[in-house]
């Protein structure tokens, strides 16, 4: 009988673990689907701004927005070729 017992523990932690990782999964797919709609646009716009002044490639635009805690993070990489930096960079008249 306290074989018996033995497997019926293992599943339950089984069943336990399973629940677990069903959970973070289903959380990372919400997060996912949460992302603003409006990051692909704001991308696109500042790839045309940064355009107007450096010649670049819209891979070298990226816009990530992250979430930690009570707060979020909009967090925007440009990669400037090295021409942008040796005086490259057309005036802006600022």
């Amino acid at each position: 009988m306290k074989l018996l017992d033995l497997f019926q523990r293992e599943q339950r932690a089984s069943a336990g673990e399973a629940r677990e990782r069903l959970k973070i999964i289903l959380a990372h797919e919400r997060s996912l689907r949460s992302q603003p709609e409006f990051l692909p646009r704001l991308q696109q716009d500042l790839l045309e701004v940064v355009k107007r002044y450096v010649s670049i490639q819209s891979d070298q635009v990226r816009v990530q927005l992250d979430r930690h805690d009570m707060m979020s993070v909009l967090e925007i990489n440009v990669t400037f070729p090295n021409t942008a930096l040796s005086g490259g960079v057309q005036g802006g008249g600022h």
